[in-house]
């Protein structure tokens, strides 16, 4: 009995051991996501103004490659 209690505490130990890094490396993978995100949201604003401005004399010299 006490080999079997002392198994399963082990085991328990070890499961408490692995849900807390899984816990942890989820933690680090959500900010990672939440960081992306902001990023995306800059790159939108940023390609919206670059749309609205292109005017620009660059722009009117830009043309697009022939398989366009």
């Amino acid at each position: 009995m006490d080999k079997e209690l002392k198994k399963l505490e082990e085991m328990t130990s070890f499961l408490q051991k692995e849900l807390s890094q899984i816990s942890d490396e989820m933690f680090n993978q959500q900010k990672e996501i939440n960081k992306l995100k902001s990023e995306i949201t800059i790159l939108k604003k940023r390609i919206i103004e670059l749309e609205e401005g292109s005017n620009t004399a660059i722009d009117k010299d830009y043309q697009k490659p022939p398989h366009y």
